[in-house]
């Protein structure tokens, strides 16, 4: 006697989607005004002078845009710059608006999108479900239920409160001793993402952030040559910090202390100190600087 198999609908050879292959992936809230404008700038080919002289402004005016060091520009010359960087109408203005929100606001906003992705990824699979006449148990069999439980609610039916291990981001090195710093870089090679070497960084959540290799002895004794130092651009920059700085007009670049200032007529210069007394500072216009990217971290070897 022939006993008639029942076709399970949720993994039989009909089905032709999977609701969690089409759900869009998560917003990550990483975009700022800052980074977006590099990024355009990056795609157009642009040097900070070039949108500049676009713009009708100062090359270092935006470049603190960029670094985060000044606030979202009026409203009048955001659209500016987005006609300059052939933006859609709107697209960098609401990105200012996003960073004036408070960060609490912000956060809350994150997990709304997150939670409403959520939402719609679940509502989908249990409709398409329906439509093929599965149950829950034969969805939950099927591994589909248990996926999307997981996307919702990581870690849900864990046996242990033990986390997953993550490895540690990874950073390029973008330098040898040998080589000393890097010379002849323009603001289209910063941050530096591509290089012979990297480095793993635990607890830094900065994609944009680089490390180098220590170059002669005028950060002794805090630096040693050889060191290895994290930089992150996201890490606001305070008077006295130890910075990777990136000088013009030679598109030079070094690793010094750095100090704000200003002379009599109120100008802004920044101090680039050794921190060895051996060597003599150098102060230089604020415009002069092209880039500045905190040390976070230092790595040495033992010995």
């Amino acid at each position: 006697m022939s006993t008639k198999q029942r076709t399970n609908p949720v993994t039989a050879g009909t089905q032709t989607e999977s609701p969690l292959q089409e759900s869009p992936a998560p917003t990550q809230g990483t975009a700022t005004l800052g980074r977006e404008l590099r990024r355009r700038r990056g795609l157009l080919g642009l040097s900070l002078s070039e949108l500049a002289q676009r713009v009708g402004c100062t090359k270092s005016y935006l470049s603190a845009i960029e670094c985060a060091k000044k606030g979202p520009p009026t409203p009048a010359m955001i659209a500016r710059i987005e006609s300059a960087l052939e933006c859609e109408p709107g697209q960098l203005l609401a990105l200012a608006q996003l960073e004036q929100t408070p960060t609490q606001i912000r956060a809350d906003l994150e997990s709304l999108k997150q939670r409403d992705c959520n939402a719609r990824l679940l509502a989908r699979l249990l409709k398409l479900s329906a439509q093929q006449g599965a149950s829950l148990d034969e969805l939950y069999g099927s591994g589909m239920l248990r996926a999307a439980i997981e996307q919702i609610d990581p870690g849900h039916g864990s046996l242990t409160n033990e986390q997953p291990l993550r490895l540690a981001p990874q950073v390029p090195l973008i330098n040898k001793v040998t080589a000393g710093y890097p010379a002849d870089f323009t603001d289209l090679d910063y941050p530096a993402r591509v290089a012979d070497e990297y480095i793993r960084t635990p607890d830094l959540n900065d994609p944009d952030a680089f490390a180098a290799r220590v170059v002669g002895d005028s950060m002794e004794p805090n630096y040693r040559e050889g060191d290895i130092v994290v930089f992150s651009p996201l890490r606001a920059i305070e008077s006295g910090a130890d910075c990777f700085v990136r000088l013009e007009p030679d598109a030079q670049s070094t690793f010094k202390r750095v100090y704000f200032e200003r002379d009599d007529a109120g100008n802004e210069l920044i101090r680039i100190q050794p921190i060895n007394n051996a060597y003599a500072p150098r102060t230089v216009p604020r415009e002069q600087v092209a880039g500045l990217y905190a040390g976070v971290s230092v790595i040495r070897s033992i010995g």
